[in-house]
């Protein structure tokens, strides 16, 4: 319900002031109080940081599919004091807490609910340990559970599905990420061929049963940018190597070859030439190949093509 307030005092026509601590709507002339119940849509507390603005919001209305209940059940908290600060005694406690208790096992009460609460417990962890994007979980979310409708998830490897649903979720959202990168951010190294292996098969599965024939094709472009993003190189180093392979696309060089490899020795060609510090055993270990291939891949380049840098004279003050 909406209360309707007044612009302007009714007794001197002066501007009105919100008074929070009150509660109350006063007059800035005569100090006649025109409402004493007024409502606070700020904040819960102050911040300057945007997401923690939407964190902290009080009711914002926004759900999300990265949560079983899709982000919309209240929560008990813990904790031994209530809202101002006073202890609360122990049988209110102990109520408190078998109320939690019971909460969270009604919210996930049948086996269902406890697998999709666990999927995407781990996709989240997934996500953010692999620094991916809010896009992305919420995609890989909604794969998830309209997988869940279509095909029975009951029994498969938590990791394997979430790998294999985050992955398509990449290619949906055209972002660089490899099925083996994925699997190595989600479990350890000893089991990450097994799992890889294994989510390479529930991605297969998953493309048939609901109809995902075609992808987005990932380009030279965003094998170079996530190289670049992820070595920190410099900007006008990531422009050059993005120019050289546009410049050679309708060649025969990447032909049969892994477009990580490419992509590497192209950013490490445009950093030769523009003098800057990128070792190829970083590089290498970003891309996934060796340092071999990269120069293998780098003398293609230079024997097929012949390279001419023109610098800009700089500015140098008389």
């Amino acid at each position: 319900m909406n209360i309707l307030q007044p612009q302007s005092c009714p007794e001197c026509k002066s501007t009105l002031v919100d008074d929070m601590q009150n509660g109350e709507i006063i007059c800035s002339g005569c100090g006649v109080v025109v409402a004493d119940q007024i409502a606070d849509f700020g904040p819960e507390t102050i911040s300057s940081n945007l997401e923690d603005k939407m964190k902290l919001a009080r009711a914002t209305g926004q759900t999300t599919y990265s949560q079983h209940d899709l982000g919309i059940t209240t929560e008990i908290s813990l904790g031994v004091k209530d809202f101002s600060g006073k202890t609360i005694n122990h049988e209110v406690a102990n109520q408190m807490h078998n109320l939690r208790k019971w909460q969270q096992r009604i919210r996930i009460s049948s086996p269902k609910e406890r697998r999709l609460a666990n999927v995407l417990a781990k996709m989240g962890e997934t996500c953010e340990g692999l620094n991916l994007s809010r896009n992305v979980l919420e995609t890989a979310s909604m794969i998830y559970r309209n997988l869940d409708g279509h095909v029975d998830v009951k029994g498969k490897s938590v990791v394997s599905i979430t790998a294999a649903t985050i992955y398509m979720a990449c290619k949906q959202c055209d972002v660089v990420r490899s099925l083996e990168e994925i699997c190595r951010g989600i479990c350890p190294s000893k089991d990450v061929k097994s799992k890889t292996k294994l989510a390479a098969r529930y991605y297969r599965t998953m493309v048939m049963e609901m109809g995902q024939f075609t992808v987005p094709v990932v380009s030279m472009d965003k094998y170079i940018s996530k190289i670049a993003n992820m070595t920190q190189t410099e900007v006008r180093v990531e422009r050059l190597a993005l120019e050289i392979a546009e410049k050679t696309k309708d060649s025969s060089i990447s032909d049969g070859k892994a477009p990580n490899g490419i992509a590497a020795a192209y950013l490490y060609v445009a950093s030769v030439l523009l003098g800057q510090n990128v070792l190829q055993r970083d590089v290498s270990s970003v891309a996934g190949v060796t340092e071999v291939t990269i120069r293998n891949r780098c003398k293609e380049i230079l024997t097929c093509y012949k390279l001419k840098i023109t610098l800009r004279p700089s500015l140098t003050k008389n």
